[in-house]
């Protein structure tokens, strides 16, 4: 039995996996990016999978499946609002300044972002007493001043928390940069990686984008904001761990570029056909002059022997006129009687 046979044998492709941990398919993505369930790189190059052995340990723990699906969880903001004890409008302040962090997100029918946290995180953080103030009364000044400036810090602690997810996954130095240009725009790219083969290697290593809409859709244009980078001190940071992780993956392996071809020297059309049977390190034979490029003596003399009393006459003929020439500017040849 082959390696390769025994390997899939002993791992689970992410959807039998997800069936068997009795989780939806975006619960058990959830379990992967949170460390829950442990996936490995599928070794035919078909994505990641799930060992066996992972299953049965996440199987055995107490609690489940429930305790499973509990961990998991992910609500929107009126849940989220009740699950903290808290209004809608509040916990979108919190929100948005960055208190608590969503772990996904999708558009609905509308084209409006819609935001998903961890319930245990949001009952973690109401049963903290350090955050009873934000929970309750007035929010404090420096925060609402904030707010009023328009203070939304959703997409971006999100783009921090999913990249922490796509590290994880990979030991690859190449696909780890990969995953950290996929957080900048094409030109913040250009601009640190100059060389189009490393850039377009990281492009094929690029992490697959997290919305299905179609490219080029107005679904698609919204996901991509909120996946790049925008504030200028966001973009500065990534674009010093870009040129780092780039200069680790060149210490690993150069990107791959195209093998040089060899150059390919036709024969004329004109070589003799004797060539093909000459002997290693015979001297070439010297092609046959072209006509048009013979010395002008020796056309006459070819010709010459083709037809001597027809050359001679035109020689001589030559020679009057190029005496004649030379004795007089207003010589003219004479004139035939």
């Amino acid at each position: 039995m082959s390696g390769s046979t025994i390997t899939q044998s002993a791992t689970s492709s992410l959807s039998r996996a997800a069936r068997e941990l009795e989780l939806r398919r975006g619960e058990f993505d959830l379990a992967l990016h949170l460390g829950c369930v442990r996936s490995v790189p599928d070794e035919g190059g078909g994505g990641r999978r799930v060992a066996r052995a992972e299953i049965d340990r996440v199987r055995a723990e107490a609690g489940f499946p429930e305790a499973l699906r509990e961990r998991v969880k992910a609500v929107g903001t009126t849940e989220g609002a009740a699950l903290m004890g808290v209004t809608s409008t509040r916990f979108t302040r919190l929100a948005r300044l960055g208190l608590v962090v969503p772990v996904k997100f999708y558009l609905n029918r509308y084209r409006v972002v819609v935001w998903l946290y961890l319930a245990e995180e949001l009952r973690q953080f109401a049963t903290d007493k350090q955050n009873a103030r934000l929970l309750s009364g007035r929010t404090p000044e420096g925060l609402r001043d904030q707010l009023d400036e328009g203070l939304d810090l959703r997409p971006r602690n999100w783009r921090g928390r999913h990249m922490g997810f796509l590290l994880r996954q990979t030991e690859d130095p190449w696909a780890r940069a990969a995953v950290v240009a996929s957080l900048l725009g094409p030109v913040q790219v250009a601009e640190i990686v100059k060389d189009p083969y490393e850039r377009a290697h990281l492009n094929r290593l690029r992490p697959a984008p997290v919305s299905q809409a179609a490219p080029d859709s107005p679904g698609a244009r919204i996901a991509e904001r909120i996946t790049t980078a925008d504030a200028p001190d966001e973009i500065s940071w990534l674009r010093a761990d870009l040129g780092q992780s780039v200069c680790e993956a060149r210490e690993d392996r150069p990107a791959p570029r195209p093998t040089p071809r060899a150059s390919i020297v036709a024969a004329p059309e004109s070589a003799p056909t004797a060539l093909v049977g000459r002997p290693a390190g015979a001297p070439m034979p010297a092609a046959p002059p072209s006509p048009t490029s013979a010395p002008r003596a020796a056309r006459e003399r070819h010709a010459a022997v083709d037809d001597p009393l027809t050359t001679t006459e035109s020689m001589r003929s030559r020679r009057l006129l190029g005496w004649l020439r030379r004795r007089s500017p207003d010589a003219r040849p004479p004139t035939a009687p």
